[in-house]
């Protein structure tokens, strides 16, 4: 435990003093094509094996706030695994610019990060397996499979794991999942996807709960 706290020190300290000082001028790191690094990956297993020992690494640090292996432990921060490498490639990009609200902390350790540690991560965590949850409630369960067929099938798959372009919410944080589609449906987030509004506008509280109950406890 003391090891993995000195670890955990020397990379926040490693973080912050990469950083220029407000203001400073600094010359612009190059662009990596992140997406192409990772197709890369996918078609040699000699790097795809590198790439996810160098995101395992990563995700020690990720743990802290996404659980081991990408499973939260906190009801109200999402679970990272099982989700497509693509998918979680955008949301890296989205939280280093002004697409996706962050606190600053995250925002800081997104753009510190090379470009092999955002690959070997999206690798580690898109390998992962979620912990499965038990349905508690058989009849909301039922409710919230008949939402999610006239709502969210189009996009999230008959599964629930998404796509490269739609999360996996299969097996998702509860909490999280609540504080997301009411915030969709009362336009309370700032990155606002039309279609994603459009059909959780007519969803009630009650619709919500059900298809966080059948949400949670998909595998």
């Amino acid at each position: 435990m003391a090891k993995r706290g000195i670890a955990i020190g020397a990379l926040m300290v490693a973080m912050f003093t990469a950083l220029p000082a407000a203001g400073q001028g600094t010359a612009a790191p190059a662009q990596v094509d992140l997406e192409a690094r990772l197709k890369e990956a996918q078609s040699n297993a000699q790097k795809w094996d590198a790439m996810f020992k160098v995101g395992r690494k990563v995700a020690g640090f990720c743990s802290n706030c996404h659980g081991d292996g990408g499973n939260s432990i906190k009801p109200d921060v999402p679970n990272l695994a099982g989700q497509s490498p693509y998918y979680l490639l955008r949301q890296l990009r989205e939280f280093s610019t002004t697409q996706r609200k962050s606190n600053e902390f995250k925002k800081r350790l997104v753009n510190v990060m090379t470009a092999d540690e955002k690959v070997g991560m999206v690798v580690y965590y898109a390998g992962q397996e979620v912990t499965f949850k038990p349905a508690s409630n058989p009849a909301l369960v039922s409710q919230g499979s008949a939402v999610y067929a006239k709502a969210c099938v189009e996009c999230h798959e008959k599964d629930g794991r998404g796509t490269s372009e739609y999360s996996r919410i299969a097996g998702q944080q509860p909490v999280y999942l609540t504080t997301s589609l009411k915030s969709y449906r009362d336009a309370a987030v700032p990155r606002m996807d039309r279609e994603m509004v459009a059909k959780v506008k007519p969803l009630k509280d009650a619709d919500i709960a059900a298809l966080v109950a059948y949400l949670s406890s998909m595998k």
